[in-house]
């Protein structure tokens, strides 16, 4: 894993649904090709999916097996009842027993990462409206939310620069975007408080933290989970 100082400023708006992957016959809607150094992880955080439905949809009993090249499915498989808000349900002749609901794990005990401005709230950003922008200074050390696993940690989603994303329960992940440098690895696990990286520049070209929480793969307002500010 690279831990290398990098301008992390995205003038692009990010798209989170990219090209379709084709094969011979024209492009394949719903399916996901991995790319070299692709976790499950990072593919669901990118369609903004429940890791925990990719994995069961694709029958993958352990979520770090994958492989460049391998087909993800992206949605149930044809005739399954377990569809995401939204999505139309496949109709067959013979109807399959409704799959059981999936526990929702207790939200853990939350801090701010950093102490900065709120540049913007929830859903106001129109590049990154899943999270919130945390103003600060070059190279302010970012802390852990809330204790979890590091489950990805490089610049390979689009929009987010270098970005850390934390496991911390079978449904609540945490991210931070815009670093300027990390300072874990995928595979370690973290403390909340400990320092994970250091601020970078985003939009504008100003220092800033995107901070996103999600649960069960959607992404909610932070506010609702963290305490009271302290900083401005």
């Amino acid at each position: 894993m690279l831990f290398a100082a990098a301008g992390c400023a995205e003038l692009t708006r990010w798209d989170p649904y990219p090209e379709t992957p084709r094969r011979a016959g024209g492009p394949v809607p719903g399916i996901h090709v991995v790319q070299p150094g692709e976790t499950l992880f990072q593919i669901a955080f990118r369609y903004r999916l429940d890791w925990r439905e990719v994995a069961a949809w694709n029958r993958l009993g352990n979520a770090d097996r994958i492989y460049p090249g391998q087909e993800i499915r992206l949605q149930p498989p044809p005739g399954s009842r377990a569809v995401r808000a939204g999505q139309p349900e496949a109709t067959t002749t013979r109807q399959p027993a409704p799959a059981p609901a999936r526990p929702t794990a207790a939200a853990p005990p939350w801090r701010w990462p950093v102490t900065g401005e709120l540049v913007w709230q929830f859903g106001q950003s129109r590049r990154n409206p899943t999270g919130i922008g945390i103003g600060g200074t070059d190279a302010l050390e970012i802390r852990a939310a809330a204790d979890g696993d590091v489950v990805y940690s490089g610049s390979g989603l689009i929009g987010y620069g270098q970005l850390i994303i934390l496991k911390h329960n079978d449904s609540y992940l945490s991210a931070y975007g815009y670093n300027q440098a990390l300072r874990v690895a995928e595979g370690d696990q973290v403390k909340a408080g400990q320092v994970i990286a250091l601020m970078g520049r985003g939009p504008g070209d100003r220092p800033l933290l995107h901070f996103e929480i999600r649960r069960d793969g959607t992404p909610v307002d932070p506010a609702r989970y963290l305490p009271p500010r302290q900083g401005p």
